[in-house]
């Protein structure tokens, strides 16, 4: 049976027919499980699984959304927006400097990891008693050990240094100091050595989707990574691949798919289904009016990311090139060339509606500016820098002028086109005039949002844009391959660099030139940018500005706010420092909540308290 729907199914008989509630869906963070939950093949199965269960939905929160009584949280991709390539105008609190230790989600992003840590331990420390078979008990702890890492990897990452605990505790006995985070590194790469070692541990599962070997290398390297042990993590990069983990070989978008969530390119995934409580909340937060489930689309892209995607012959991006002296031109003066056209192919007005709300925009933008709008080719001219740029952008950003299917007035697909000003979505097919415009949830405000795990067209009464069912990758074969070339940089291997990226970028269709590797500094901003390029929409961009120690400066430059595409302030305040933080680097603060619940425990260096 499919790990995916395995899970799920089982988790929910024990929840309901064991009174393992506490185990599975409250955790061992607050209550130790009894030896019921491994007293059986079953049961052991479904403790096991209640540890995998915890990965989904659990880092920061959005606007408090509930599924079944239960407050959610987003999956990894919900951190894009903490990063340079995303942006919102919710979770405010990371956005406009007010973190601090008192912050919820903070608070929740460090009980629900450490929810993930107990019942990991609980796992380790009660299998051997369980009957199933040495293999696969061997096999089972693996996976835990795997997990356990993957959680302490996470809390080392964000809050650099936490207790440690690898033993079953009760809530009582959660009174450990913080080890400094080299402890934490050398902790889970224990964890890793063993899932590594382990000969019952398979190299790859892409039928059940469980962690394997192929995903401990991968971590391992990423560990490396963070302690700069470039010539260990490129070794362990290389046998990921002799696990049999290789690039997807379809189309990029269609990689994203629940289709092809079982590829080979997919080393380690939080999965998703359809069901009540065990599925992503991505289509709610990435998906707009226009999508099926009218969804909000609070998470967009900012300009900064789409200006990444170079032309399709490799060369830099550059606004110029396409509309000489539009840097010239001031950020409000640039909307010129972003307008709808008002007349059709005849020269016919289109609609009235159209008409008054192009003239409305043009009015804002002295006379010499607005003479650079054309009436019937504008969208035309705008699309050329779009469509010849790196083909991935299209599959992974709603562009100007560019088409999105969603769902029309009687559920069937329905193709929208993300025009500006926003005007209507009527559709009056009676008369066969439809306008179609793509509906953002804000229509003041013209922003690029994602396409990435955003369902596409009609997909039946069923379907809860609560409840989405495509998984999210957190580790792929893309991600290892640029890690590897970014280790190859540090030694010096500047070709080796190259052929690394040149396999992803072969992968999308675009080339890769050899002056992006002439010299160490060159290729180390030109690796970085690609792994922006390739994962963008997908949360990772978040953690590498934090390792590399960039997110001050990506993240927070002055100035930086909400943009709309033309470069305009759109909807929110500006990003800011937090105001009680006086490090350069950022490192979240211990919780306020758990240093007043445990005296061991010191405040994080550089935090108001």
């Amino acid at each position: 049976m499919n790990m995916k729907k395995y899970a799920i199914i089982h988790v929910f008989i024990v929840c309901t027919c064991v009174s393992c509630m506490d185990i599975l869906d409250t955790a061992p963070y607050n209550q130790v499980s009894t030896g019921t939950m491994w007293t059986t093949e079953n049961l052991t199965d479904m403790g096991v699984n209640g540890v995998y269960s915890n990965l989904r939905n659990w880092g920061i929160y959005g606007t408090g959304i509930s599924l079944d009584g239960n407050s959610l949280g987003m999956g990894q991709w919900g951190f894009e927006i903490l990063g340079p390539l995303g942006m919102s105008h919710n979770v405010a609190d990371f956005l406009n400097g007010g973190l601090n230790p008192g912050s919820g989600n903070v608070n929740n992003t460090w009980r629900r990891l450490y929810e993930g840590v107990h019942r990991a331990n609980d796992a380790i420390a009660n299998i051997p008693n369980s009957p199933c078979s040495a293999e696969k008990k061997a096999r089972l702890i693996a996976e835990c050990k795997f997990l356990r890492a993957f959680h302490y990897f996470r809390l080392n990452e964000l809050f650099q240094g936490v207790p440690y605990y690898d033993m079953p505790v009760k809530v009582e006995e959660c009174i450990k100091g913080q080890e400094t985070a080299d402890f934490i590194w050398d902790r889970i790469l224990d964890d890793l050595n063993d899932c590594i070692s382990e000969t019952h541990f398979p190299n790859n599962d892409f039928k059940e989707g469980r962690v394997n070997k192929g995903a401990a290398y991968a971590l391992r390297g990423k560990l490396y990574m963070h302690l700069g042990n470039w010539q260990l993590a490129a070794a362990d990069f290389q046998k990921v691949g002799e696990c049999g983990f290789t690039l997807f070989t379809g189309d990029y978008k269609a990689l994203f798919t629940e289709a092809n969530e079982r590829s080979a390119e997919m080393i380690f995934s939080v999965q998703n289904t359809q069901q009540p409580g065990y599925g992503s909340i991505a289509q709610q937060y990435l998906g707009t009016r226009s999508a099926h489930g009218s969804c909000w689309g609070d998470h967009q892209i900012t300009i900064y990311a789409v200006d990444l995607y170079e032309n399709a012959d490799g060369t830099a991006f550059n606004w110029d090139d396409y509309f000489p002296g539009y840097s010239d031109l001031t950020l409000a003066g640039r909307e010129v060339y972003f307008l709808r056209d008002t007349l059709d192919a005849d020269g016919a007005e289109k609609h009235a509606d159209i008409s008054l709300g192009v003239r409305n925009r043009l009015k804002t933008l002295p006379e010499d500016v607005r003479a650079l709008y054309l009436p019937q080719d504008n969208e035309a001219r705008i699309r050329t820098a779009y469509n010849t740029r790196d083909p991935r952008l299209e599959k992974i950003v709603v562009t100007p002028y560019s088409i999105f299917k969603g769902v029309g007035l009687n559920n069937d697909d329905f193709n929208y086109t993300y025009r500006w000003p926003y005007v209507m979505n009527a559709q009056p097919r009676a008369n066969g005039y439809v306008i179609g415009d793509f509906q953002p949830d804000y229509t003041p405000t013209y922003l690029y949002h994602q396409r990435k795990f955003v369902y596409e067209g009609y997909n039946g009464l069923t379907f809860d844009r609560t409840r989405g069912g495509i998984d999210d990758p957190i580790i792929r074969y893309a991600d290892v391959l640029l890690l590897w070339a970014e280790a190859l940089v540090e030694t010096d291997d500047l070709t080796g660099a190259m052929d690394k990226v040149k396999q992803v970028r072969d992968r999308a269709g675009i080339p890769t030139l050899a002056a992006n590797f002439a010299n160490k500094t060159t290729a180390r901003n030109y690796v970085r940018d690609e792994r922006r390029r390739e994962m963008l929409g997908e949360g990772g961009a978040f953690f590498d500005e934090l390792r590399w120690g960039t997110l001050r400066e990506t993240k927070y430059p002055d100035g930086a706010v909400c943009r709309q595409i033309w470069g305009v302030p759109g909807r929110g305040a500006q990003f800011r420092w937090p105001d009680v933080y006086s490090g350069d680097k950022m490192v979240w603060p211990i919780p306020r909540a758990e240093i007043q619940r445990n005296p061991n425990l010191k405040p994080t260096p550089g935090w108001v308290y």
